[in-house]
């Protein structure tokens, strides 16, 4: 939110779709919440370790209210930010109930670090996951963005931070009862667009590869999507009691959500526990504590729709007597079939749950130093606790083509631990024209984690499950590779001074020292710095009274942070074990695996910022405009090591990454009238730039690792096609010995001979290193109100990069184009149809595809996205008050219900946005795990909400 001043004819506007965006702006419902006497209103921004005037910030820092982040109805923040932002990129990692999502600020730095933000819960560090915190619960959450302003938490905001404020009470405040709750429903966004039975009949007689089994018959016509895939059903519940005292306020609530994916069985519940206290005791000391627990059970997180799509239509539901197939040959594939109504009946022949018990807690107490005035120490402690325990059971022949196929178990358990110890002394006051505040710090905080798992063959009754291995008839094995243990920690000290002059100029200086365990002796602790400086020209005498310009302020600074976000142990290196026969006995081997690096320290970014924030018209139109360059040295990398070594590679600080961008936010109040009409409107756009600018030993490529110097850190290498081969195309014979016609042709680079002719076939030496990085991309919301009613939508963006789908590429298995099982419905070359985008079935092949396939799962990412569309209606304060209700609203939303201009979605009828990481299974393998993709496990839906929000 801006600053603005409330005038006598719009000071009951509201604004509430501005809050939505990184500068949107402060709003009141009726003329008897506008400031008092018409004062401005003045934001204060969470900048870490304190607060400060969003006039008076000079790094790169954004704010979202509560209410902007409960605009979008989700069980996870990452959903209802996604395209509010710019800078803030989130990408989908998954579309399963319960799933977490990849989050990036500006860009990649690493190559094989962490480039996850760093989150931070009520000011303490949080290592949970962000499913574990409810939207309903947070007040404000403020983004940190460039190194000024991220220093102050040193290398573990190497990558930005994300700082979560949760909800407070309020000091004199009666007891106040808020409910929040929505049901509703999600459906397929859209099926894979398979071929149905005459289409894959037609197929298999194209490509004359395969031949139906004795179970397929042409004249059937089978939609195994609409057998698999059902409506899941979605509903949250929340209800706090807030209020205070004199001298103290509190704030507790229980939540409950719970969402049925469209995927049988799949489901996904959470029951939240949160609780906050403030208190005063006498003039000087005042304490607290907030706590947020939760209990979540996962189940069948590991049913995916993949086995469904390959499916032949050609295969009846039903065997001749009448039952459900379960179990069937398609060409020569032996095929367990994965129907719904199969999966429901299973029972206790097929379990899969994890349970997790998470509870993170902050105490604090703080003490005003008697006789010196803005001088204060803060003690804050944090406490995390979070334990996971999962198990799985599959019965004999379940999921299996083989009915006598041995049964199966295994058990999981995970323990993390975390305690924070934060001393803080800071010193705020005011000197005339001069403003002073000044920050100190001294931090400790340590982690640890450990796992175990175990598997077991043949139980001997469905009825144990999991639950004890020790009955197992088969094999128990308890795998090393599967077993886990670290300790990590870290101290710190940190300084921060800021400084204003008249409210027009304004600096920042912090230094930053970091110790961490995990890095080589020697090589632990690395002091860096960080300094911007304002200059808010608005309180100039030259624009102080200007009608138009109501803010105008040039920020500019530079910072050093430190990445240290490797394994524990990495220096020491690592053994492998192996088991292996040795005669007659069954022994287990250990081998060094990595080298150990005696010298491994840290990795290091410098970060260039330059912002201006403006704010027009009575601060109808306001905005900002960035650009930035970070600069990273020194990068945690493995390198390989020649094989006479014996070790296949050491972790090393080699290489060197370079990230640039611009970020552009406006927003709009187009019209303002409280008891009419009114629309606001708002929007983010930026583009980021990354490249890897030098590798270990002077390499300019590593292409067992997709890195390529001079190129994005996700950059793909594969051969460019350019179309298929035609008859009467010169050189098919030399360019593609064994070819033929209606094959992919690719982008030939060789030489030519005098006559004209290629030099050579084509090879490995015409990959080409393709960038997939965006043009630009960006977010959009706006809100139309009249009288009582409301209407508001977002929207996100994205210009150009590559989207790559494993659907019609070569590692999903579902575009073989040679009838082997069910084909992604394309136009491909016949004698007949010359003018197809994919090549002719049957031909030349390269494995189970056809030759250079992966070129087929190339596409175009741009696309415009409506992500929530939502229709309120407030009920009148004047009639609520008679039945002691504050406030009423009912609202009906809907979620991904329409993309334009994606060249994808107009092909496939798809959603463009990935929905699985590029090494989560084999049908994405040969991408790297930041490469998100469209993959099969789970489709994207689309969510219909009625909600209701009521306070008394």
């Amino acid at each position: 939110m801006n600053l603005f001043h409330l005038s006598k004819t719009n000071r009951a506007a509201l604004f509430f779709a501005m809050a939505l965006l990184p500068s949107g702006l402060a709003y009141s419902q009726s003329k008897k919440d506008t400031v008092t006497k018409e004062k401005q209103i003045e934001e204060v921004v969470v900048i870490g370790y304190g607060t400060q005037k969003k006039e008076a910030v000079t790094g790169s820092v954004v704010s979202l209210s509560g209410s902007a982040i409960k605009e979008v109805p989700s069980a996870n923040i990452t959903d209802a930010i996604q395209g509010r932002v710019a800078g803030l990129d989130i990408g989908r990692t998954s579309t399963k109930p319960g799933a977490v999502q990849q989050i990036r600020i500006r860009g990649e730095r690493s190559l094989t670090g962490s480039n996850d933000p760093l989150i931070v819960l009520d000011g303490i560090p949080f290592v949970g996951s962000l499913g574990d915190i409810s939207p309903s619960d947070i007040k404000t959450l403020d983004v940190l963005k460039d190194a000024s302003a991220t220093a102050i938490y040193g290398s573990r905001g190497a990558n930005g931070v994300i700082l979560i404020t949760t909800n407070r009470g309020t000091k004199g405040q009666r007891a106040k009862f808020s409910y929040n709750g929505y049901t509703g429903f999600q459906t397929l966004f859209s099926k894979y667009p398979l071929m149905d039975g005459p289409k894959f009949a037609k197929l298999r007689a194209d490509a004359n590869m395969f031949t139906n089994s004795e179970f397929e018959k042409n004249d059937v016509n089978t939609d195994w999507q609409k057998q698999y895939y059902k409506t899941g059903i979605m509903m949250n519940h929340d209800v706090s009691v807030t209020g205070g005292s004199e001298r103290g306020n509190y704030n507790f609530g229980v939540g409950y959500f719970q969402q049925d994916g469209v995927v049988p069985l799949q489901s996904w519940k959470r029951l939240s526990l949160r609780g906050s206290l403030d208190q005063e005791i006498g003039s000087y000391f005042k304490f607290g504590f907030s706590t947020n627990s939760n209990f979540v059970i996962s189940d069948f997180s590991g049913v995916s729709g993949a086995p469904v799509l390959g499916l032949s239509p050609l295969l009846s539901v039903y065997n001749p007597d009448g039952s459900i197939r379960t179990r069937t040959i398609q060409a020569i594939d032996q095929t367990y079939i994965w129907n719904r109504k199969t999966l429901e009946g299973l029972g206790d022949a097929y379990a899969d749950r994890t349970n997790a018990f998470s509870s993170y807690n902050n105490l604090y107490g703080e003490l005003k130093i008697p006789g010196v005035e803005g001088l204060k120490y803060r003690l804050n402690v944090g406490l995390t606790y979070r334990n996971s325990n999962s198990g799985n059971y599959t019965g004999t022949g379940i999921l299996n083509y083989n009915a006598s196929n041995i049964s199966s178990a295994g058990i999981g358990n995970s323990l993390t631990q975390q305690w924070v110890v934060e001393n803080i002394v800071s010193y705020d006051k005011n000197f005339g024209k001069h403003k002073i505040n000044a920050t100190a710090l001294y931090s400790a905080e340590q982690s640890s984690f450990n796992s175990s798992y175990i598997s077991a063959r043949d139980i001997p009754i469905d009825a144990f499950q999991y639950f004890n291995l020790g009955h197992a008839q088969g094999e128990i094995t308890i795998n090393p590779a599967n077993q886990g243990y670290y300790k990590r920690g870290l101290m710190s000290w940190m300084g921060r001074a800021m400084y204003q002059y008249d409210n027009r100029y304004m600096l920042t200086a912090t230094m930053r020292g970091d110790g961490s365990s995990v890095l080589a002796r020697g090589h632990q602790w690395h002091t860096y710095p960080a300094v911007s400086a304002g200059w808010n020209v608005t309180n100039e005498s030259f624009l102080k009274d200007s009608k138009y310009i109501d803010m105008l302020k040039f920020r500019a600074g530079f910072g050093q942070t430190s990445n240290q976000a490797i394994a524990p142990y990495t220096t020491f290196g690592s053994l492998t074990t192996v088991p292996y026969n040795f005669g007659d006995d069954f022994v287990v081997g250990n081998y060094v695996g990595t080298a150990p690096n005696a010298n491994l320290g840290w990795e290091y970014s410098k970060t260039w910022n330059y912002g201006v924030d403006f704010a027009f018209l009575n601060k109808r139109i306001s905005g900002t405009v960035e650009y930035y360059i970070t600069k990273t040295e020194d990068l945690l990398l493995s390198k390989g090591l020649p094989s006479s070594s014996g070790l296949g590679s050491v972790m090393q600080n080699v290489g060197k990454t370079e990230n640039k961008g611009i970020e552009i936010s406006l927003n709009a109040s187009i019209f303002s009238n409280s008891e009419g009409f009114s629309w606001d409107l708002g929007g983010n756009i930026y583009a980021n730039r990354n490249k890897i600018t030098e590798l270990a030993s002077g390499s300019d490529r590593n292409v067992n690792n997709l890195w390529f110097v001079g190129y994005n850190i996700n950059s793909l290498y594969d051969y460019q096609k350019i179309g298929l081969w035609q008859e009467g195309d010169p050189y098919r014979n030399i360019l593609e010995p064994g070819g033929n016609v209606g094959m992919i042709k690719v982008l030939y680079t060789g030489g030519y001979k005098a006559d004209g002719t290629p030099e050579r076939a084509i090879g490995d030496k015409d990959l080409q290193i393709i960038e997939t990085q965006p043009d630009f991309m960006g977010g959009f919301n706006t809100r139309f109100a009249y009288k009582n009613f409301d209407l508001s939508a977002v929207g996100a963006f994205q210009k150009g990069g590559v989207l790559i789908s494993t659907l019609y590429g070569s590692s999903g298995y579902l575009n073989r184009l040679s009838g082997r099982g069910n084909n992604v419905d394309v136009d491909y070359w016949t004698p007949e149809n010359t003018d197809a985008l994919f090549p002719k079935p049957g031909g030349v092949m390269s494995g189970d595809n056809p030759k250079y396939g992966s070129t087929l799962g190339l596409f175009d990412g741009s696309y415009v996205k409506i992500r929530t569309i939502t229709l309120g209606y407030n009920f009148d304060k004047s009639t609520l008050q008679n039945f002691g209700v504050t406030s009423l609203r009912l609202y009906a939303t809907v979620q991904n219900p329409f993309v334009f201009g994606s060249p994808y979605h107009r092909l496939s009828g798809m959603d463009p946005e990935p929905n699985s990481r590029g090494d989560e299974n084999q049908a994405a393998s040969g991408y790297k795990r930041n490469q998100l993709v469209i993959g099969s496990t789970n489709p994207s839906t689309r969510n219909f909400m009625l909600g209701l929000n009521l306070t008394f």
